[in-house]
């Protein structure tokens, strides 16, 4: 195998010096903020996950830098609010077409710092590219009667869809009147997310974005007085800080927290189509808000879903997301490459040891052997599936969501049973039952704390006009999708009440 011709990181990054100098220096990147680009910040050293090569890291301000770039947004954010939507929607869509000049690039950047392959590295860039121009055709409906917020929107994102989750509110925002402010995420994806500012900030949108640790921001990016609101995608403990912060202030805010997305299989026999469902769910190594990590199944069902789920994991691609075997052939069409970084493959690793040591049985557990990678690579960022029977409580496996290719799998008895497995983790943000009798699989789904349950298919995240959100700990804030985003981010009536997980008020989905 060899890397394909043309796509090392050396030449990723000589790519973006090339394409936006302002942004790119050969040693390091800038931050953007006040209109500007700034080679401020103290650059932190990063890896690649995909094979160890040494990438640019984030340049991290310290709060008091971070602070004069709110104020600056701020100023941004007053100018911005009263340019009429039609120059708004000509420069936002300006940017999609310098973005889809733009997308292998993007795409490229995103397979060496968050390790996607190829095909799913396209598909984050594709969809936020897509979903933006969809809000652009049909925003004049959406903010009809209602105004931006007081203050630029901040946003904090984990690193695992810099695109189509990031970058893609963040222009939904700027659409609908507001200045927005973005922290990179620590983990990856600064490249590509400081490209497509540079290509935005080239069309004047109101942006700006910072890179710092966020203990040291969170002051300023959540609590600064000038927020106009917070929006935050991550963990439950990140998450329940900053929901702690806001809890004094009645300041907007839009939390996605994880949770455990449990798929239930109870009186199925469809199992052909579960087995093409199953492979599915390790897409980009379930490091993904909606994956599913966990199996619920009816007892009576235990060896027919054994027999379809063996293969199906057994089948699972993944490795080097461009190693090739011939310089003119196509990336590989990967289920996944590595996960985020090797200290994320240690602590799986760990946990899945120790949930063994403590009672758990091993269903299956590949090995790193089977991937496809480069001769003599860096493999520690790499875990191969696994798939435990019966985790115990004591487990942080058996109630919390572990983000990589690590199934836990449940057996039960009653409808009971199924239903408080299914909501082990005080709510999450997608279910899925198997079951082939209608009545009975919507009444189990009624039960199921999950914001959106699927019969007898995966939910994901959604685009455009369809609701997401999260019950339980799983969500804080206003509810999105469609105009809701846009109303989380504008000012309606007085009266007007969001929709989503507040005190007292909860839309159902």
């Amino acid at each position: 195998m060899i890397l394909k011709p043309g796509t090392s990181w050396a030449d990723a990054y000589a790519r973006c010096v090339r394409v936006a100098p302002e942004a790119f220096s050969a040693e390091r990147v800038a931050n953007f903020w006040g209109g500007g680009w700034h080679f401020d910040g103290q650059p932190s050293s990063a890896t690649s996950p995909v094979d160890g090569t040494a990438i640019q890291g984030t340049p991290r301000l310290d709060a008091a830098t971070a602070a004069q770039a709110v104020a600056a947004s701020m100023d941004a954010h007053r100018a911005w609010r009263d340019v009429p939507l039609p120059e708004r929607k000509a420069r936002v869509t300006a940017v999609l077409d310098a973005w889809t000049e733009h997308r292998e690039l993007m795409g490229l950047l995103l397979v060496w710092e968050i390790g996607k392959p190829w095909r799913l590295a396209m598909a984050d860039v594709d969809r936020c590219i897509d979903g933006v121009r969809w809000y652009v055709e049909e925003i004049d409906r959406m903010v009809g009667g209602r105004v931006p917020l007081d203050g630029p929107v901040s946003n904090i994102a984990s690193w695992n869809y810099p695109m189509s989750v990031l970058a893609h509110a963040m222009l939904v925002q700027v659409l609908a009147g507001n200045a927005v402010i973005a922290k990179t995420p620590t983990d990856g994806g600064l490249c590509c997310l400081t490209l497509a500012t540079a290509l935005a900030a080239r069309e004047g949108l109101p942006v700006t974005l910072v890179s710092g640790s966020g203990s040291e921001l969170s002051t300023v990016l959540v609590r600064g007085d000038d927020i106009g609101c917070v929006s935050f995608v991550g963990g439950r403990d990140v998450g329940g800080q900053i929901a702690g912060s806001l809890a004094d202030l009645g300041k907007r805010h839009i939390l996605e927290q994880e949770g455990l997305n449990c798929w239930g299989v109870w009186e199925f026999g469809d199992w052909d189509r579960l087995a093409g469902q199953i492979r599915k769910t390790f897409d980009y190594a379930k490091q993904r808000c909606t994956a599913y990590p966990r199996f619920v199944v009816q007892r009576s069902l235990f060896d027919k879903f054994l027999h379809t789920y063996l293969p199906a994991v057994a089948s699972i691609r993944f490795g080097h997301p461009l190693a090739v075997a011939a310089p003119d052939d196509e990336p590989p069409a990967l289920d996944f490459g590595p996960v985020i970084n090797a200290a994320k493959a240690k602590e799986l690793n760990d946990l899945v040891e120790e949930a063994i040591h403590r009672g758990a049985v091993p269903l299956y557990r590949g090995s790193v052997a089977d991937g496809t990678f480069l001769p003599g690579q860096d493999t520690s960022a790499y875990l191969a599936p696994v798939a435990l029977l019966a985790p115990p409580r004591s487990s942080p496996l058996f109630h919390a969501e572990p983000f990589g290719p690590v199934d836990t799998i449940v057996v039960v008895d009653t409808e009971a049973e199924l239903l408080a497995a299914m909501n082990a983790s005080n709510g999450a943000l997608v279910a899925t039952l198997s079951c082939d009798e209608e009545r009975t699989a919507q009444r189990l789904a009624s039960e199921v704390r999950a914001f959106k349950v699927g019969i007898n298919g995966p939910r994901s995240r959604g685009d455009r006009d369809e609701l997401f959100g999260g019950l339980g700990a799983s969500w804080r804030g206003a509810y999105v999708g469609g105009e809701l985003l846009v109303r989380a981010v504008t000012q309606g009536p007085a009266d007007e009440r969001l929709p989503g997980n507040f005190p007292n008020y909860t839309l159902q989905p």
